[in-house]
């Protein structure tokens, strides 16, 4: 194993940090939709983690034979918190939940939370202190994901386990954002020891559980592959690394409360989901919201 290089370049232009921001929110929006739809076929989450993870672990398999699967000078629960926060625990988690939750609810309740739980982490353990518009955006994303809470409460239109799985996954997500952060690692180190990691844990469960990967169709593999395994596994994880390296955990993150306005109008227009008054409503709320914690508006005044 050789040691991380740590590196004290000056971070690229804020520029950067907003286009690789777009960038994961586009491809996730995406990744809302086709895990969504997988839900109709013979796909099961472990088949997917394999794509979404064995994809990455291959095209970046000369980083991480570079640096080890245990990098020295890298915490270990710093790297355990990364695994599982973005790898295959996030994974299988939002999963299950997505499969039995339409695209529009998924998106704002995991979407939405992200922000939300990064920041409240940044504020509690590592000292943040938000300014007014960005607090004010926070507060936009936590009354969109209100208006849909009271929506499926009074209708019993969402499982339990969304309710539960989807913020959890958001959490888990704002814990990886603030360990790799802090990690000394570049967004390329981070996705290939991650997607490596992953892919272990999935090969291990592949054997415990089995999987139905080999009697799949092929266009449903081919789906599966360009959006999980080559845009969320690849490209959306090295751009929301580089986000982040940029602009900061809480106001990189604030970028994926995005998502809920591209996944409603996806589950509306391409899998034929009702999307009601409820669903638009907190959809461009938690879109204000972002476009406010990102920190915009206040260095525009």
């Amino acid at each position: 194993m050789s040691t991380i290089a740590f590196s004290n370049d000056k971070s690229p232009s804020q520029s950067l940090g907003y286009a690789a921001g777009a960038i994961t929110v586009l491809i996730w929006a995406t990744w809302f939709l086709a895990t969504r739809h997988s839900a109709a076929t013979s796909l099961g989450p472990i088949d997917i983690g394999l794509i979404r993870f064995g994809i990455p672990a291959l095209v970046l398999s000369p980083v991480w034979l570079r640096i080890g699967l245990l990098p020295k000078g890298l915490p270990l629960h710093v790297l355990a918190i990364m695994v599982a926060g973005c790898g295959a625990i996030f994974f299988l988690v939002t999963t299950l939940a997505i499969h039995s939750t339409p695209a529009a609810s998924s998106g704002i309740l995991l979407g939405g939370s992200m922000p939300l739980a990064t920041a409240l982490i940044g504020v509690l353990l590592f000292r943040e202190r938000p300014d007014v518009t960005r607090i004010a955006g926070l507060l936009a994303i936590v009354g969109g994901v209100l208006i849909l809470l009271a929506r499926s409460l009074g209708d019993a239109s969402l499982p339990w386990t969304s309710l539960v799985l989807l913020p959890a996954g958001a959490v888990l997500w704002a814990s990886y954002t603030h360990a790799f952060r802090r990690s000394g690692l570049t967004a390329i180190q981070a996705s290939a020891l991650i997607a490596a990691w992953s892919f272990l844990i999935m090969a291990v469960l592949a054997l415990v559980f089995g999987i139905s990967l080999p009697q799949a169709p092929l266009p449903e593999i081919g789906l599966q592959v360009l959006s999980q395994g080559i845009l969320s596994g690849l490209v959306a994880m090295v751009a929301y690394g580089t986000a982040v390296r940029t602009l900061g955990g809480t106001q990189a993150a604030a970028f994926t409360a995005l998502t809920p306005v591209l996944a409603t109008l996806g589950g509306g227009f391409l899998l034929g989901e009702t999307i009601g008054t409820a669903e638009i409503s907190a959809a461009v709320i938690t879109g204000i919201g972002v476009a406010l914690s990102t920190g915009i508006a206040a260095r525009r005044r």
